[in-house]
């Protein structure tokens, strides 16, 4: 399990997802913001390590290394995801609707390719890491927030270096799944 690609995958999945934190910690307590974040992304990262586990059953590793270019798609396709906020009924549920609704889409695209050759043990652990990177993040960006130089940072260059993030995890997904080995064989 290679921890750099997990975090570098987390930040650039959530990097949008970190000004809508800014908005969330401002109206929500912080206790539950966390929490909503957390359930939030376990349920994507089950449902990634699942769909995953299901194509392996069909297809060879290698060849599900082609999904590396979800996440090098997502780096040049703009999609302008708004999200009202509907859920009322809970601080948490808001805030996992919230997440669920901004980021579904891309976190799965995301972390199935990475997720997709991790065993059962690699992918607790994986749980674990991921929680507490999420855990964290948020008292991070609680205390950035009141710093308006990061925020103008972050406003200003953070949809370039998502970007660059993505296309990063997509060839490290076509390297990792041994894609590149068999197509260079074949020549």
């Amino acid at each position: 399990m290679n921890y750099w690609l997990l975090t570098l995958t987390f930040l650039s999945v959530n990097l949008d997802f970190f000004f809508m934190l800014i908005f969330l910690l401002k109206k929500y307590q912080v206790v539950k913001v966390m929490l909503g974040y957390l359930f939030g992304n376990l349920i994507l990262l089950i449902l990634s390590y699942a769909v995953g586990k299901a194509l392996l059953v069909f297809l060879p590793e290698w060849l599900l290394g082609i999904l590396g270019i979800l996440p090098i798609y997502l780096a040049f396709h703009d999609d302008d995801d708004e999200t009202g906020d509907k859920h009322q009924r809970s601080q948490i549920l808001s805030v996992t609707m919230t997440y669920l609704s901004v980021c579904a889409g891309c976190n799965l695209s995301i972390f199935l390719p990475v997720l997709v050759g991790e065993s059962f043990a690699h992918f607790l652990l994986t749980l674990v890491f991921i929680g507490s990177l999420t855990l964290l993040v948020v008292l991070i960006i609680k205390l950035v927030a009141e710093i308006p130089v990061i925020t103008n940072l972050m406003t200003r260059y953070g949809e370039k270096l998502m970007k660059v993030c993505y296309v990063l995890i997509g060839l490290w997904v076509f390297w990792d799944s041994g894609l590149i080995s068999h197509i260079v064989a074949f020549f």
